[in-house]
């Protein structure tokens, strides 16, 4: 049953109430594997559902245009503060509604429309907002790309430092969504001062990892760092961003009324909670317990003969080229699904197939880490994803591997289920 309780809505609505409990079911049944996807505590989710829902607040603390900001502005000042002590950050702004717009803040502050911006291109494992076509950043500016090296699956910064070059960008994005392995940001941060361009780190998949010690920090070598505030990070669906003092105030501007009106005040006192729980020194544990059953995952399915981008992780991030297998990521995810593992599908660099119908499949592990798995599970899931690839269209046992799959989760705790 859901935790915290839903009685009220579940006499108000039953037919929502059930989706609620059925998704919670869902989602402590099976092996969630999707690497943007966790499980908040429970703390979180009471703050996410509190009366703070109620109030609008446009405007940053102290400086609202509405009254009765008394409890508000505390909240959101606690939020602040938490994000700059666990980051190291000179300012944070928690007010973005999610990573997207925190991107687009990026342009507003520091780019007129037809600027050039650079970043990694969305098949190589960049992000839409990066400036790919189909999004508004690649369409309102001049957008150029760079992607990974064919032999090796990762960054050529080589290359990367050629382009910046030729092409003088005002901003470069580093990070991504599909990027296993390391982020370099000092050798980012010297080709953007090279070429005089502003270095907006996006680590909104590895926000966690970098707060629990497990991955290096971008601060002190990007001006400007995007993330959202689950993933890795364990909070609820919203964003931030840090950057130096002298970035502060255009960042602010474009956040607010640049972009957006008032914040979500429920949503701030979430990142505030989880924000000290990320404080406290269980999360560092927590962030390499993900990385090692990453690799953990990543030696298990290379052992069954799996081609993996990179040849393996440094992160939470294992991206899975199936080409090999004889089956394509969309039916392989649909498969993994039944069979009670989710994932998503995804493009590898290079691909040859469609974006909607791509050659691979993207895994995390930041959500089974949570739920207590570790790396001796890790040859086990393995298993079950072979046998689901192998047997994609055979109904009856990928239903088998799903009641494996809840056998085995049923002994470790979810919060929001009890």
């Amino acid at each position: 049953m859901h935790e915290p309780a839903i009685p009220s809505l579940t006499g108000a609505d039953p037919e929502v109430a059930r989706l609620v409990q059925a998704e919670a079911r869902r989602q402590f049944e099976k092996v969630r594997l999707i690497a943007s996807e966790n499980y908040v505590s429970t703390a979180v989710l009471e703050a996410t559902g509190s009366v703070l829902t109620n109030k609008y607040s446009e405007g940053y603390a102290g400086r609202r245009y509405y009254e009765g900001q008394q409890v508000v502005d505390p909240v959101e000042e606690l939020a602040v503060a938490r994000a700059k002590a666990l980051f190291g950050a000179d300012h944070a702004n928690v007010q973005p509604y999610s990573g997207s717009p925190a991107n687009l803040a990026v342009y507003m502050a520091f780019l007129d429309p037809g600027d050039t911006v650079m970043g990694m291109a969305l098949p190589a494992g960049g992000h839409l907002t990066h400036g790919w076509g189909v999004s508004a950043t690649g369409k309102w500016f001049r957008s150029v790309q760079y992607g990974v090296r064919k032999d090796t699956g990762v960054v050529d910064l080589d290359e990367v430092r050629d382009l910046a070059r030729a092409e003088h960008p005002k901003v470069i994005f580093c990070g991504g969504t599909a990027i296993p392995r390391t982020i370099d940001f000092p050798a980012f941060a010297e080709i953007a001062d090279e070429v005089g361009a502003v270095l907006a780190a996006d680590i909104a998949h590895i926000a966690g990892l970098v707060a629990g010690g497990a991955h290096p920090s971008p601060v002190g070598h990007a001006q400007v760092i995007t993330t959202t505030t689950h993933k890795t990070l364990r909070g609820p669906r919203g964003a931030m961003i840090l950057t130096d003092a002298a970035h502060a105030k255009p960042i602010d501007k474009a956040v607010f009324p640049g972009l957006q009106g008032g914040p979500h005040n429920h949503t701030t006192a979430a990142i505030a909670v989880a924000l000290g729980e990320a404080l406290e020194p269980s999360f560092g544990l927590y962030a390499h317990a993900i990385v090692q059953n990453a690799r953990a995952l990543a030696v298990a399915l290379l052992d069954r003969g799996f081609d993996l981008v990179s040849g393996g992780t440094d992160n939470h991030l294992v991206l899975v080229d199936l080409t090999g297998k004889g089956i394509a990521g969309k039916p392989a995810a649909k498969a993994l699904d039944r069979a009670g593992i989710e994932a998503n599908y995804n493009t590898v660099p290079f691909d040859p197939r469609k974006p909607f119908d791509p050659s691979g499949v993207r895994l995390g592990t930041a959500a089974i880490t949570t739920r207590g798995l570790t790396a001796d599970h890790m040859p086990k899931i393995a298993e079950w994803i072979d046998r689901a690839v192998r047997v994609a269209d055979d109904g009856p046992e990928l239903d088998r591997i799903a009641a494996e799959v809840a056998d085995l989760m049923a002994g470790y705790p979810m919060p929001g289920w009890a």
